[in-house]
C-alpha cells in the first residue's frame, strides 16, 4: 500500500486522539466511585434488611407484652376480687381459707408475671436502641452512596466533555487520510488497541519492542510512500528522522 509520507505522519495525530478516547472510555469504566457506589449500596441493603429484622424483633416482642400486660391484669383482677370477698365476711372458715390460699398462689403468680414482664420491656427498650442505631446507619450508608454518586456524575460530566471534544478532533483528521489506509488504521485499531505509531530509535511504538536489523533494512529500502507494519503488532509505522534509519 503507498500513502504519501505526510499524511502517514498525520496518523499519529489520529492515533493521540484514539489513545485518549480509549483512554476515557477506560476511566468511565473503571472510576473508584463505581466500585465505592457498588460497595455502598450492598451497605445499605445489608443495613436495612438488618433494620427491618429489628423490627419485626420488636413487633414481635410488643405481641408478646401485650399477652402478658394482660395476663397480669387478669391475675390483678382476681386478686381484687379475692381480697373484696375476704373484707366482706360474707364467707365460712374453710371458704377463707381456700380463699387466703389462693391468695398466696396468685401473689407468687403474679410477682413471677411481673418479673417476666420487666425482662420483656428491658429487651424492647434495648431493641429500640438497636433500631435507632441501625437507622442511624442506614441513613450515614444512603448519603454515603449519595456522596459517591454526586463524584461520579461530576467525573462523566468531565469525561463526556472530553469525548465530546476528541470526537470533533476525530471526525476533522478522517477526511485527511485515502480509503484504504484509513481502512488498514482501523481493522489494526480494532484488533490491537493501536493502529498507527511512531517508530522511534529502531522501535515500535505500539509495542515496543526493537526491531531486528533485517526488518529495519528493509524498512530503510521501502519507498517512502510505502506503508509498513510492525511484524510484531501489525500497527503501522510512521517513519520521521527520529527512527534512527
Amino acid at each position: 500500500m503507498k500513502a504519501d509520507p505526510a499524511v502517514q505522519r498525520q496518523l499519529l495525530e489520529l492515533a493521540k486522539v484514539d489513545a485518549e478516547l480509549s483512554r476515557v472510555a477506560h476511566r468511565r469504566r473503571t472510576l473508584p466511585e463505581l466500585a465505592e457506589i457498588e460497595a455502598g449500596e450492598k451497605t445499605v441493603r445489608e443495613k436495612r434488611d438488618a433494620l427491618v429484622s429489628v423490627e419485626t424483633a420488636s413487633s414481635d416482642l410488643d405481641r408478646e407484652i401485650a399477652r402478658q400486660e394482660k395476663e397480669v391484669e387478669s391475675v390483678r383482677a382476681r386478686v381484687d376480687r379475692d381480697r373484696k370477698l375476704l373484707e366482706s365476711g360474707s364467707i365460712g372458715a374453710k371458704q377463707m381459707t381456700d380463699v387466703e390460699h389462693e391468695l398466696q398462689t396468685l401473689g407468687r403468680r403474679q410477682g413471677a408475671l411481673e418479673d417476666d414482664l420487666l425482662e420483656l420491656m428491658e429487651q424492647r427498650e434495648a431493641l429500640g436502641l438497636d433500631a435507632q442505631r441501625t437507622s442511624a446507619e442506614v441513613d450515614k450508608a444512603a448519603q454515603e452512596v449519595q456522596a459517591a454518586e454526586g463524584r461520579r456524575d461530576e467525573a462523566f460530566k468531565d469525561l463526556d466533555t472530553t469525548e465530546a471534544r476528541r470526537k470533533e478532533d476525530r471526525a476533522k483528521l478522517l477526511p485527511r487520510f485515502p480509503e484504504p489506509l484509513l481502512k488498514l488504521y482501523t481493522r489494526v485499531y480494532d484488533h490491537k488497541g493501536i493502529g498507527a505509531a511512531l517508530l522511534r530509535a529502531r522501535r515500535c511504538g505500539a509495542c515496543q519492542l526493537e526491531l531486528d536489523r533485517n526488518t529495519i533494512s528493509e524498512i530503510k529500502a521501502a519507498a517512502e510512500d510505502s506503508v509498513v507494519q510492525c511484524d510484531n503488532c501489525g500497527a503501522i509505522l510512521v517513519r520521521t528522522l527520529e527512527s534512527g534509519l
